[in-house]
């Protein structure tokens, strides 16, 4: 087959096609968005008529592709590492339901946080539902980790997490493909019980899932993603190189020859023994893992016997950020040439709202309207208008989890912190705010919600938001009495008007929803930059 130079993540969503896919569910979230974005751009998914949808969050996706899995075909659900968070009801039962098709979970980590609020390591949650998890070291094993997780996801009746971390995610290598599998035909469980969680059944399949653990042991030894590297002439330390961290090590040697005893880990659960053998024949031992100290906490309980086991938890490595080749070359003892400083040119400049963006409008109106209260009132949500904290415009006050502006002025205003104002976009409403609102309604919180309408999901590159034209009709639905939604022009020339209906719904005892509502100025840009385009072909032709 053909070689293609593709990204991690567009490796994942080829695999998936030529795995046989039927359906990818998904919510936009960096690093995890270019698979989804890939399958759908891609003509051979279209002629293959896989379903590539964006969902309305983690959750939902989770389930559609659960749905997809019961109905015998196979499927992917993607989504960032704090998306499984949102996902984790649905993901945590889905082992013990277990799956009919084929079903990868990919989560995206993002060590170092450099677009997330923590650097949470999805290996826990694949631990904790005791399901399979692939951790690919390069892009190449992310391809072929997809086939295999389809394979083994089929053959063990359970979901399969697929790991990858942003470096990974969003660096570019050449990728052997293999030959496209035909897709599934629908088939249902030969048991259609298997899905219905009662506590008779339940405990059944958690029995019937504990029962796989030594199998699924046996399979990360086989399956050569788990690879023992012994060197005889230099036992005094023993390596164990998770995923991506083993490029990381390979890179610090010649030829990618290792000079110390490696155990390369590339799928969980690892069995014990792999880890014993390092352990018993080398006289120390130094993990590296691209995340939380997982595999070295394990080790220190499951082969506490004295010998110096070092990473993250002893402070041979940072026990934040993300590893790199220099942090794994000193934790070796390796001497590090230092690189040339880079002279500062041009001065760093702080991420702002985008010049022309109606969030920066919408948050001047606010500012001016909140003039006469106090500081500390507004309770954010996590999109591009988080960027409002930053100077000039110092306008927001929180900014927790997806959802968390509504519910958090409401928690506010209980403590007597009225008014109390929640910022929170179109997507992000849809994706988690709905049942906040309900939940202020129902308590006739004196809050004001503000839902920033940009007619898309800004931050992750302009895919179509859930919200698009239902916002209205979503509060009114809710219970958001009519009379207190407005829906602004987040514009200079409408800057006295919109602090006016502001400073009027501060005022309110009650619930009110503010819409300001002006298109994004990137995503409005490359739609007449396509018009355009097609206006000149149509000339040309």
């Amino acid at each position: 087959m053909e070689k293609l130079l593709l990204l991690g993540d567009e490796a994942i969503a080829q695999a998936a096609i030529d795995a046989g896919l039927s359906g990818i569910y998904a919510y936009p979230g960096t690093p995890s968005t270019e698979i989804m974005e890939y399958i759908q751009a891609s003509p051979e998914a279209k002629e293959l008529n896989i379903r590539s949808l964006w969902s309305a969050n983690e959750k939902t996706a989770m389930e559609a592709a659960l749905g997809m899995s019961y109905a015998g075909k196979r499927a992917m659900v993607c989504m960032k590492h704090v998306g499984l968070n949102v996902a984790a009801d649905a993901f945590i039962n889905s082992a013990i339901t277990g799956a009919n098709g084929g079903l990868i979970v990919v989560s995206a980590d993002d060590p170092s946080m450099h677009s997330s609020q923590n650097e949470q390591d999805s290996r826990f949650y694949g631990k904790f539902a005791l399901i399979p998890v692939l951790e690919p070291s390069n892009q190449q094993e992310a391809y072929d980790m997809v086939h295999y997780g389809f394979q083994i996801s089929e053959q063990m009746r359970v979901p399969v997490m697929l790991r990858i971390t942003t470096r990974l995610a969003h660096s570019r290598t050449g990728i052997a493909r293999r030959p496209v599998r035909t897709q599934n035909k629908m088939s249902l469980p030969s048991n259609l019980k298997q899905f219905i969680l009662l506590p008779a059944i339940a405990r059944k399949q958690y029995r019937e899932l504990l029962g796989k653990q030594e199998h699924l042991e046996m399979l990360s030894a086989d399956s050569g993603f788990n690879q023992f590297f012994d060197y005889p002439e230099n036992r005094k330390l023993g390596i164990i190189a998770c995923g991506l961290a083993y490029n990381y090590l390979i890179e610090n040697f010649e030829g990618h020859k290792v000079t110390h005893p490696v155990l390369k880990v590339g799928q969980y659960p690892v069995m014990p023994a792999m880890v014993n053998e390092l352990y018993e024949k080398c006289d120390e031992i130094l993990v590296l893992e691209d995340g939380y100290p997982i595999i070295e906490e394990l080790i220190r309980g499951m082969l506490n016997k004295g010998k110096k086991v070092m990473g993250r938890l002893d402070g041979t490595l940072p026990r934040d950020g993300e590893l790199n080749p220099v942090i794994v070359a000193k934790a070796l003892g390796i001497e590090v040439t230092p690189g040339n400083s880079v002279p500062a040119i041009v001065k760093n400049r702080p991420p702002r709202l985008c010049d022309g963006c109606g969030h920066n409008d919408a948050f001047l109106a606010l500012n001016e309207a909140l003039h006469d209260y106090s500081r500390g009132r507004v309770f954010s949500d996590i999109g591009c208008y988080t960027l409002s904290a930053l100077e000039p415009l110092e306008a927001i006050n929180s900014c927790v989890d997806m959802g968390a502006s509504i519910t958090m002025a409401m928690g506010a205003a209980d403590a007597g912190l009225v008014p109390a104002v929640a910022a929170i976009g179109d997507s992000t409403f849809t994706h988690s705010g709905m049942t906040s609102l309900l939940d202020a309604i129902n308590n006739n919180a004196p809050i004001t919600v503000l839902i920033l309408d940009n007619s898309t999901t800004g931050m992750t590159g302009g895919q179509t938001s859930s919200a698009y034209g239902k916002i209205e009709a979503i509060c009114k639905g809710l219970g958001v009495s009519e009379e207190h939604i407005h829906v602004i022009k987040p514009m200079p020339k409408y800057h006295d008007e919109n602090v006016d209906i502001l400073r009027k719904e501060l005022a309110y005892q009650g619930v009110s929803v503010i819409i300001p509502r002006r298109e994004c100025i990137q995503t409005l840009g490359r739609k007449l930059r396509q018009k355009a385009k097609a206006k000149e072909m149509e000339v040309q032709n």
